[in-house]
């Protein structure tokens, strides 16, 4: 692209105002120079940039690159084709007045505080998503020049000569030759009635990806299911006056009926209270125990001597003795992720009844992650290598392995779960964390007793898993080395796709609280389904936490769904 920059005043303002290094202007002003370039190449042998004919994208990228070069003279002559295009764009009628309502009589000083609040541009193919380097796999996953003009010529001829969907089996089953892919979305517990931040974490987004896989005629199932073992189900139980079951059975329902509201195209929605799920979990721990992966160790617990019970991690809070977070989990603590044993809490009490519990011993099975840590390390660098895994994942991922793996506790003193099938353990139950990841298993066999054909055809299947980034541990460490361990020729996950947190307003979404908008309530208010799937995708929390608010629900409606989106739908399908 040669040594040539991009001289515009408000792009000096703003890498000279921000108190970069003189190297990090020098990397800003190359990234600018190489996306320009960029443009302009594709300039080269048409007039505009989706062809012959004025587009939208003529009018988004020139609205983009507009304070930046203003009128086009500091561009350098390498960009003439750029800089014809820009002079061109520019001198349209709508574009001058739209130029003039922002300048004001300023000139481009008036871009400065914009671009200052801007992060430093960084091209995907110069920076991994994951801070790591990972070369030519990267710039293999690039659209080439051949694949934007596929992308151009299908949008132009529309949906005439769209293939029609080839007919879907059923069961659905991987086939011989053809993309196979089996997607999740993260178990959603059955003790609650799910709100917007659940949807948006796991099922919608899982769902959004499934019907994208389908509408590529890619041999695709999504599967689902509430998962109802552990204390947060005995707990509510109690407080319902049910058995465990009963509670099982009034939620399951409850979950199904919300996502079928909120149309989640699921090809099975199950529940891990099977027959399926107990044969399964405990064919594993075999295969596990006679492979020497699991030990025997004493526990320190804490127990409620007013509820007379031992308390599940989950259903204590304290203090964080890392980061002292006053609301952290027995498990896990949201401010600072790392995870926690419930003993190492300060101040703990017991999320139900209040009562700071004590501690006693108990003796438990633990999964030898020490021991697995060089084949999951091994398999890990291929998976990221090759899969689609989010910034959060990785990073997640990689700071379990930087701080050195331990053995994790599997086994827990409950009633309500898949029962321990070894002598001196039969008194306890697994622990959630090892047993509700089997439930994607459990739950395709519930689908179809040719199951295997998904879960243990690792060279035909791509599993895709979604969730929020507090379940990441779980999915790419500790269900992955159970699966490995095994050896047992598993499909192990290839691609994690994990969100931030969505809050609600000015405070988070809570269940125990009541706080926030549940699925019941979306359905209550009379808004359509396809609204609510809009605004929840709009404000999805890719990179960091975002938020829902009802002010905000209804300005997005009217002026990105209805204004933009809704005109422009209708401009195309009536021209």
């Amino acid at each position: 692209m040669g040594s040539y920059r991009v001289a515009a005043i408000c792009l000096c303002c703003f890498v000279c105002s921000c108190g970069a290094r003189e190297e990090e202007k020098e990397e800003v002003l190359q990234t600018v120079n190489n996306s320009l370039g960029y443009v302009a190449q594709s300039l080269t042998k048409k007039e505009y940039l989706a062809g012959d004919v004025l587009s939208v994208a003529d009018i988004v990228v020139w609205g983009a690159i507009y304070p930046l070069v203003i009128d086009g003279t500091s561009l350098p002559d390498e960009l003439s084709s750029l800089k014809g295009w820009f002079k061109k764009v520019t001198e349209l009628d709508q574009c001058q007045k739209a130029a003039e309502s922002l300048l004001k009589g300023q000139g481009p000083s008036v871009f400065k505080a914009f671009l200052q609040k801007l992060p430093a541009p960084v091209l995907v193919s110069e920076k991994s998503l994951s801070n790591e380097q990972e070369g030519e796999d990267t710039a293999a996953r690039l659209l080439s020049e051949e694949d934007i003009a596929a992308a151009t010529e299908a949008w132009k001829k529309g949906l005439h000569d769209v293939p029609k969907p080839k007919p879907q089996q059923q069961p659905i089953l991987p086939i011989d030759g053809e993309k196979n892919m089996l997607i999740t979305s993260a178990l959603p517990y059955v003790n609650n009635v799910p709100h917007l931040g659940n949807i948006i974490g796991s099922v919608l987004s899982a769902d959004v990806f499934a019907r994208y896989c389908r509408l590529r005629d890619w041999n695709t199932l999504l599967v689902c299911g509430t998962d109802e073992y552990g204390t947060a189900t005995e707990t509510k139980a109690m407080e319902e006056g049910l058995t465990p079951q009963q509670i099982c059975d009034k939620y399951n329902a409850v979950h199904t009926a919300i996502y079928k509201w909120f149309n989640i195209s699921f090809d099975y929605f199950g529940r891990t209270t099977t027959p399926h799920q107990t044969k399964i979990a405990q064919d594993i721990f075999h295969r596990l125990l006679e492979r020497g992966f699991l030990l025997e160790d004493t526990v320190e617990q804490l127990r409620c001597e007013t509820c007379q019970r031992f308390l599940a991690d989950r259903f204590v809070e304290g203090i964080c003795p890392f980061c002292n977070y006053d609301e952290a989990r027995g498990d896990q603590c949201d401010k600072c992720g790392k995870l926690i044993n419930a003993v190492e809490l300060k101040t703990s009490v017991q999320s139900v009844c209040k009562q700071s519990p004590i501690v006693k011993s108990s003796r438990h099975l633990f999964l030898d992650l020490p021991k697995l840590e060089e084949r999951l390390e091994k398999w890990l660098d291929q998976s990221l290598a090759t899969g689609d895994w989010t910034t959060n994942a990785r990073y997640i991922t990689r700071s379990w392995l930087r701080d050195g793996l331990k053995p994790r506790c599997i086994t827990r003193d409950l009633k309500w779960g898949t029962p321990v099938p070894l002598d001196g353990f039969r008194d306890k139950v697994f622990y959630v964390w090892f047993d509700a990841p089997i439930g994607y298993i459990s739950i395709t066999a519930n689908y179809t007793d040719q199951w295997e054909k998904w879960w243990k055809n690792p060279q035909q299947v791509q599993l895709y898993n979604f969730m929020a980034k507090d379940n990441v541990p779980f999915h790419s460490v500790i269900f992955p080395s159970c699966l490995l361990g095994v050896e047992d020729n598993y499909t192990v996950v290839n691609h994690l796709i994990a969100t931030e947190y969505l809050n609600y307003e000015d405070g988070k979404f809570s269940k125990s609280r009541g706080v926030g908008v549940f699925g019941d309530m979306a359905q209550d208010t009379g808004i359509p389904a396809d609204i609510w799937r809009f605004y929840l995708l709009y404000v999805r929390p890719e990179g960091q936490d975002s938020a829902f608010s009802w002010s905000d629900l209804m300005l997005k409606n009217n002026s990105e769904l209805l204004n933009n989106l809704g005109n422009f739908v209708n401009r195309y399908t009536t021209r």
